[in-house]
């Protein structure tokens, strides 16, 4: 009698385990079954076919989605929202950081932080744009426009981001004052040239601008920004280095043929 009761009890014990078998096999399928179908609803869903891009000066908008959408999911909206969250960017030079914004789940926007330059400087072949406070920031084969050359400075090496070793590191703070006012008033010089007592010439194309030290700063830019127009072909060098709110007469030198 007790023979068949222990029997009894293993058959049950094996008919339970063989059901909590089957159960597990099929919750396994099941939740594979929706994974494959979650995972094929956001991969054809979320594909991407259209991208804004905003921020970019350097780069086209072309060569930004060439560099941030790649790999196996790089037309995945999700995964680009995700990969490029609060990340700093250090393989695409002059750009600092990048945001990807989901739209619509086909549509995204590329936003790009590309580095702030007050200037370069030329080193060995090389074009080394600093910052503001003179540190470097890029090193690069290609001019990028807006950003003025800076010579006359000295120095005997220049290394990654650290500060630019020149005699006299207060020349960093002109330097901004006159790449800010260049903003201000949309002038654009191709160099800035500091002579032994740090005053200064600018460049444009044929004509160089005398402006001294940063006195007047900004009258000499507001002047400068309705003289340069009427200057246009001509070759020489316009003194404004004694200007002032007052002046009413600009002396202007044509180079000789």
């Amino acid at each position: 009698m007790s023979i068949k009761k222990e029997g009894k009890k293993k058959k049950t014990v094996y008919q339970s385990r063989h059901l909590g078998v089957k159960v597990t096999v099929i919750a396994t399928a099941v939740l594979l079954i929706a994974c494959l179908g979650a995972w094929y609803y956001i991969e054809t869903t979320y594909t991407v076919n259209t991208v804004y891009v905003e921020g970019n000066a350097h780069y086209t908008n072309e060569e930004i989605t060439d560099r941030i959408m790649t790999g196996r999911l790089g037309r995945n909206s999700i995964y680009l929202n995700f990969k490029y969250r609060d990340k700093k960017i250090e393989d695409i030079p002059f750009v600092s950081a990048v945001e990807v914004e989901i739209v619509t789940p086909d549509t995204v926007r590329i936003r790009v932080y590309e580095k702030s330059f007050a200037g370069y400087v030329s080193y060995l072949g090389r074009y080394m744009y600093f910052d503001r406070d003179g540190t470097i920031v890029e090193s690069s084969e290609m001019k990028t426009a807006g950003v003025p050359e800076v010579t006359g400075l000295k120095f005997d090496h220049v290394v990654m981001y650290e500060k630019l070793p020149v005699e006299n590191d207060k020349i960093f703070a002109r330097i901004l004052d006159i790449t800010q006012s260049l903003d201000k008033y949309e002038l654009q010089a191709d160099r800035l040239f500091f002579d032994k007592e740090y005053k200064v010439t600018l460049y444009f194309g044929e004509i160089r601008v005398q402006i001294g030290d940063n006195s007047s700063i900004d009258e000499k830019f507001s002047r400068l920004r309705s003289i340069l127009p009427e200057l246009a072909g001509e070759k020489g060098v316009l003194q404004m280095e004694n200007f002032t709110a007052e002046s009413k007469i600009i002396p202007f030198h044509k180079d000789k043929s």
